[in-house]
């Protein structure tokens, strides 16, 4: 009878779960995993081991399994230690580096972006990851604040390196350019270099003095201070974000779709890093192409995708196809999807698993959307909350602060309000912040949040969680707003503005439009006084000077732009009136890719909105 009743109740017990918790599955497959991790993460305290480390057991475990396929060539686990081999050796004859220094790899997506990667960190040093966009000041700046001793570009990036030439050869930096030869004094070849170098393996020794909390890579990060900053990742951070791929489900004979830019936090940690902890192969493109997706998907077996939310859009905005089902991708992990286009990718490209993740380069708190809710990017437990304090506070919109009560310390919302994210700095969530720049780093914390002394990181997110534990982005706050997957600092935008002759304010923000995800960039600009608006001037100047992304679509002309009483520039109300001529009585002008700055219209704004002119 006993055996009966308890045969009955663990029959039962499924249904109740399940009644109570419809995502119960899920929630243990997720506990059993972050368990897993737990144990993994407290082996890497007790013995130092990296992620190249994890390369070289994998080299050494299946060396002809295939590590990388880029365009029509493959290479073994095997041939891509022997290739890193010989560029380290390279490197080590020319470069004189040693432990502990920087290189900064100036270059885009190919394989010798990775044996790069893979020689500097066989030499004990650190990489830092330069965004191939940028020119100029921007990349003046991102090269200095990492120390870098020593600048890697590739060949087809040669004039933007030459532009900044005199100031690195001030600096001592030595300057090399991926091509056989050079002609350019201070830039030397080092392709011929490479090809000659020995491929045996490097001394461990190089590399001796090297801990979990020693820096591995500067990855930039925009911010409010018109510059990128340059977020310092240690190699414990490294693994953190390696992991989300066992989250999401990601086994060792998957094979992985990478074509976001390596200089990313998305491509490199979460896509590549995490490929070689599993020890998967890595399909490599140069850039995105939505027409060539599913095709590459099908040439090489793919079965890991990586996205940013624009891009599943531009896939569902490809014509229909009668094979759009036919693939082997089952995980999509990645960041920003909106709802609707996550519903309509899921009914057009077949039972894909969308693994939302949500985290900064440089923040200390994350979430994983492991059960795949639409449109939320991450759900609440128990494990992560313990390991991860956070909360959500009252934010106030109109000081721009966060709220605190009559003590001095912040409140938390209820469920189902939006609130800051911040997330508890301790020493299992450290924030390493920003290099050479303690400014910015100590504006992302936040002291006295709950009790005297406290400290926790600004994540400059509001988000929402509701009642059954989900996490819901709502906007972000402050100078910042993302755009074609890419963070735009206004203030960096709007320098470059007040550089043009007949600018004299410059209040730069980003503004939604339909169907779009993120924000666009949209000036409100100030002429001088008795000087008039060159729509061609303009135009010639943001095409040469700021990324595509970056570049304002819409330029609202002003007598006067808003400020508060401590001259801070309003943008609110700006960014809510947006770029529709019936709204705003200002001279209005729009970007068109062919035409350059012309006068925006109401047949423009239609186009727009109804989706005909795509942005």
């Amino acid at each position: 009878m006993i055996a009966y009743i308890l045969f009955t109740v663990l029959a039962i017990l499924p249904l109740f779960l399940y009644l109570r918790n419809p995502y119960f599955v899920g929630d243990l497959k997720y506990t059993v995993t972050a368990l897993q991790i737990g144990i993994r993460r407290s082996k890497l305290k007790k013995k130092f081991y990296s992620i190249l480390d994890a390369f070289l057991d994998k080299a050494a475990k299946h060396p002809h399994k295939t590590f990388l396929v880029f365009e029509e060539i493959s290479y073994t686990y095997s041939q891509a230690d022997k290739e890193s081999n010989k560029v380290a050796r390279a490197l080590q004859t020319i470069a004189h580096l040693k432990e502990g220094d920087t290189v900064a790899l100036f270059l885009g997506n190919e394989p010798l972006y990775v044996w790069l990667w893979l020689a500097v960190a066989k030499l004990g040093c650190v990489a830092a990851l330069l965004n191939y966009n940028i020119r100029s000041k921007s990349l003046l700046h991102c090269f200095s604040c990492s120390d870098a001793k020593v600048l890697i570009a590739g060949a087809d990036l040669k004039g933007a390196v030459e532009e900044v030439l005199p100031t690195l050869k001030e600096q001592g930096i030595r300057v090399f350019i991926l091509s056989e030869r050079c002609d350019v004094g201070g830039i030397d070849s080092i392709s011929d270099k490479i090809q000659q170098a020995s491929d045996q393996p490097l001394s461990p020794q190089l590399r001796a003095n090297i801990n979990l909390k020693s820096p591995a890579l500067y990855i930039y990060t925009s911010g409010t201070t018109g510059l990128p900053k340059a977020a310092v990742i240690n190699h414990e951070r490294v693994w953190t974000v390696s992991f989300l791929q066992s989250i999401a489900g990601v086994r060792s004979n998957d094979t992985i779709y990478i074509y976001l830019p390596l200089y990313h936090t998305a491509a490199f940690l979460m896509g590549l890093c995490g490929a070689i902890d599993k020890g998967m192969t890595v399909v490599l493109r140069r850039k995105f192409s939505a027409s060539n997706f599913w095709n590459d998907c099908r040439k090489y077996n793919v079965t890991v995708i990586q996205y940013i939310g624009e891009v599943l859009r531009y896939l569902c905005n490809t014509p229909k196809k009668d094979n759009d089902k036919i693939h082997k991708v089952r995980v999509a992990l990645g960041n920003g999807i909106r709802g609707d286009t996550w519903d309509e990718f899921l009914e057009r490209f077949g039972n894909i698993h969308i693994c939302e993740c949500y985290g900064a380069t440089e923040g200390n708190i994350g979430f994983v959307n492991y059960v795949g809710k639409v449109g939320a990017i991450g759900r609440e437990h128990f494990l992560h909350k313990m390991s991860h304090p956070y909360a959500l506070i009252r934010y106030d919109t109109e000081i721009e602060e966060p709220f605190r009560d009559s003590r001095g310390f912040c409140v938390e919302v209820p469920k189902g309000e939006t609130g800051l994210l911040v997330g508890k700095i301790g020493l299992r969530t450290p924030f390493t912040g920003y290099a050479k720049n303690e400014q910015q780093t100590k504006k992302k914390m936040l002291r006295d949040v709950f009790v005297k002394g406290d400290l926790y990181f600004n994540s400059g997110d509001l988000l929402k969680i509701d009642n059954e534990g989900f996490v819901y982005f709502q906007d972000r706050i402050g100078d910042t707003f993302r755009w074609k997957g890419e963070n735009v600092a206004t203030t960096e935008v709007a320098d470059n503005l007040l550089t043009v002759d007949f600018v004299e304010e410059a209040n730069v923000y980003g503004v939604k439009v339909p169907g779009h995800e993120g924000r666009i960039g949209m000036a409100a600009l100030k002429l001088k006084e008795n000087m008039n608006f060159d729509e061609n001037t303009m135009y010639q100047h943001v095409k040469n000077l700021l990324p595509s992304y970056a570049r304002p679509r819409f330029i609202r002309i002003q007598d006067a732009l808003a400020v508060t009483g401590t001259f801070k520039q309003l943008k609110v109300k700006l960014a809510e009136e947006g770029f529709n001529p019936t709204v705003i009585k200002d001279p209005l002008l729009f970007l068109d890719d062919n035409k350059g700055y012309i006068p925006m219209t109401q047949e423009i704004f239609n186009s727009i909105t109804e989706g005909e002119l795509r942005l």
